[in-house]
């Protein structure tokens, strides 16, 4: 019978294990077995906590989800400036946190995408996430532009942060978290920088 308290702290050791088993040989090579050795672990105590690779799969995606959704929150907190553009500009920071840019999480979040258009489980857990973003920006968007117009600058900006994330994951250099920010943010002012700064 396990020890009280050993659920949380196995399911951490079994998250990392798997960050750094796909980051070594990537999803497919990434087998029960090589991550339980990773954890120093049995076979049968993934099974236990997760059933699967599936489900491994899943709480490892939700760790980092979770690690990106309070990245956002966090700095959103901290703003002594509440204007749009300013938690603009957090939301953007948060998406490019090094807990989501680092080798092991974007080796992940890209055998996630790929696996996500195959299992339901994950691709729910994949429109949540988009939902998420784009709610968040639109938001901020809305407060200073006309509805229509917000709509489409918050998802001009969901796709430039995608599309900035995946450029430097399959770039195989380090990633380039200036350069990313400073893009994003030329990209923001051209969306609300006409505005008066007081509103902005």
């Amino acid at each position: 019978m396990p020890k009280v308290g050993m659920q949380p702290i196995r399911r951490s050791q079994l998250i990392n294990a798997t960050l750094k088993a796909v980051d070594q040989v990537g999803m497919s090579d990434a087998s029960i077995a090589y991550i339980a050795r990773l954890a120093g672990v049995s076979n049968g105590i993934i099974s236990h906590y997760f059933q699967d690779k599936n489900g491994l799969l899943e709480a490892t995606m939700r760790h980092l989800m979770l690690a990106l959704s309070d990245g956002v929150r966090e700095r959103r907190a901290a703003l002594k400036d509440s204007s749009p553009r300013a938690h603009l500009r957090a939301i953007i920071d948060g998406n490019f946190d090094e807990t989501q840019v680092n080798g092991p999480a974007m080796k992940t979040w890209l055998a996630f995408w790929a696996f996500s258009m195959h299992q339901p489980s994950l691709q729910r857990l994949q429109r949540v996430n988009d939902r998420r973003l784009y709610s968040n920006l639109c938001g901020q968007f809305r407060r200073v532009l006309p509805q229509d117009r917000a709509r489409v600058a918050a998802r001009g900006m969901a796709a430039l942060i995608d599309g900035l994330w995946l450029r430097g994951a399959l770039s195989g250099a380090r990633f380039d978290i200036k350069l990313a920010l400073k893009i994003a943010y030329d990209y923001l002012d051209t969306q609300i920088g006409f505005i008066e700064p007081a509103k902005v």
